[in-house]
Parts: C-alpha cells; structure tokens; sequence
C-alpha cells in the first residue's frame, strides 16, 4: 500500500513539475478565426519529426539551465512550419537543451497556427503545391497573431525575468523559417518592454511578411540560410542581412553552400550542421551571453 502511494504521489508530482514548465502567454480571441480541433501533436512520417498543429493558445515550454552553469542570457525559440504546424523538437526543443549546456534558459515558444484538421502536414503540402493563394490567404490571417505571441513572450519574460534569474539586457528571440517570419516581425514592430536584445533568423520565410526597413533601434541580427534552400531564402536573407548592415546595425551573416530548406539541429555531415555554435561564438562576442568561468 505504502509503494503504490509512494508511486501515485511521484507520478503526480512529476505531472506538477511538468505543468510549472508551462507557461500560457496572455492573449485575445481573434475575429474571424475558430479552431475547430485541439492542439495535436504527433509524429509525422512523411517528415520525420515532431510536429505539432491547431495551436490556438499561446504557451512558452521553459528549459532552465543547472543553477552552477546559469549566465543570466535567455532565449526564446520559435520553431518553423509554415504557420501550419509547429516543428517542435529540431527547431524547438533540440535548440533548447542545447543551450541549456551553456546556461542559457531557453523558452520554446508555440505562437498561434493556421487551424488545420487531423493531417495539419498533408494541408500545408498540399495548399503549398496546389493552391498557393490560398495558403498565403491563410497565413495571412494568423501570423499578426504570431507575431503578436512573439512581442508577448519577450515582454512576459522580462517583466519574469527576477523569478527565472533572467538579466533584463540578456533576452534574445530565435525563429526558423515560417518562425524566422515571426522574428522578423518582432524586430519591425517592437515598443519598448518587447524589443529582444537581439534576434537570430535562420532561413526566414520572406513571403510570409514583406521585408522592411529596420529601425535605428532594432536589435543585433544573426542570419544563415543555405544556397541551396528549396524555397529560395538565401538571396532574400543576403538583402535582410544588406538592410541591417546599410543602417548602421549590428549584423552576421552565414550562407552556407549546402544544407536545404529547414536544417535546423538536423545533422546531415554538412557545415551548416554548425550553425548553432557559429550563432553562439557570435552571441558570446556582442556580450549577450556571458560565459561562467
């Protein structure tokens, strides 16, 4: 009797550690658009990942680094997919314990998704292949919402940094493709208590929100792409990249000769397999990451 409390009561209690890990970022229900289906997420053959879909609520998934290691920078990670799905673990959580190595507390961020029905990946495929203006149709509705999720994670996080040990200074945003597009979007339209430190876009998905002119106070940039990116996102990552660099900003940018559309922390033997310690030596060289002796 004493083990089966015993087992009951751990079990719970790592559920309750589980939910803390959580967080649901403030949000407003939008007009015009409903989800009829809860958030999924699942294994998806046909691209051998992680995926999650139907994301009607904002959350942030905290990783926090071992207190010894702690640096006080922090990192909000928003995976790609085409605002149809979330690539969960090679752009979100696999980015996330990796810093978490180098103290980092990292925070995967799930913004708002186009709703889908049970096969999220086979209607963006299909509406990518087939339908064009209607996928844009429909991104076009939710990325103001994801965009929006994006300024609400770094506010949240910095007005929690003193309960996460998060330095005011040190709090960055990272995105992947249809997740670079949101990063983007935070670096155009942040006020004051949302502006990342600084931001990291990697292949960033272009069509999904027009390029614009920076601003004289929009954060450091790091960039990458791969020449051979199926999407065609390395010459428009090269202009981002010109925007930064013609205003005065803060900028690095690595095109890599080969690696494809939506790398991530794939391996495939290539340089850009790299990427994540190019970003790091570069975040270490601005100051936004403070080493521990």
């Amino acid at each position: 009797m004493k083990r089966t409390f015993l087992l009951l009561f751990n079990i719970g209690f790592s559920i309750v550690l589980h939910a803390q890990n959580i967080i649901t970022l403030p949000y407003e229900n939008p007009e015009g658009i409903t989800w009829a289906n809860n958030e999924k997420e699942y294994y998806n053959e046909r691209l051998e990942t992680e995926v999650v879909t139907n994301v009607s609520v904002p959350t942030m998934e905290v990783f926090k680094p071992a207190d010894s290691i702690a640096t006080g920078s922090a990192v909000i990670i928003a995976p790609g997919g085409g605002m149809f799905i979330h690539s969960i673990n090679s752009e979100g959580r696999d980015v996330a314990k990796w810093l978490n190595k180098r103290g980092i507390t990292a925070f995967v961020l799930k913004y708002r998704l186009v709703p889908t029905g049970e096969d999220g990946v086979t209607e963006v495929l299909g509406l990518m292949n087939n339908n064009y203006q209607l996928f844009i149709a429909k991104v076009s509705q939710v990325m103001p919402l994801a965009i929006n999720d994006g300024l609400t994670a770094v506010t949240y996080i910095r007005d929690h940094s003193e309960e996460y040990g998060i330095l005011k200074d040190k709090i960055g945003l990272i995105g992947f493709s249809a997740g670079g597009s949101v990063t983007l979007g935070v670096a155009y339209y942040f006020k004051e208590k949302s502006r990342p430190d600084f931001i990291a876009a990697l292949y960033p998905g272009t069509t999904l929100i027009p390029i614009q002119k920076p601003r004289d106070d929009t954060p450091p940039l790091f960039i990458a792409a791969a020449e051979n990116d199926q999407l065609g996102l390395a010459a428009p990552s090269v202009q981002i990249y010109n925007d930064w660099f013609n205003m005065g900003l803060k900028a690095e940018l690595h095109i890599y000769s080969e690696g494809g559309h939506g790398f991530g922390m794939r391996k495939q033997d290539l340089p850009s397999d790299k990427w994540i310690d190019r970003f790091y030596e570069w975040a270490i060289g601005e100051g936004f990451i403070v080493t521990k002796k």
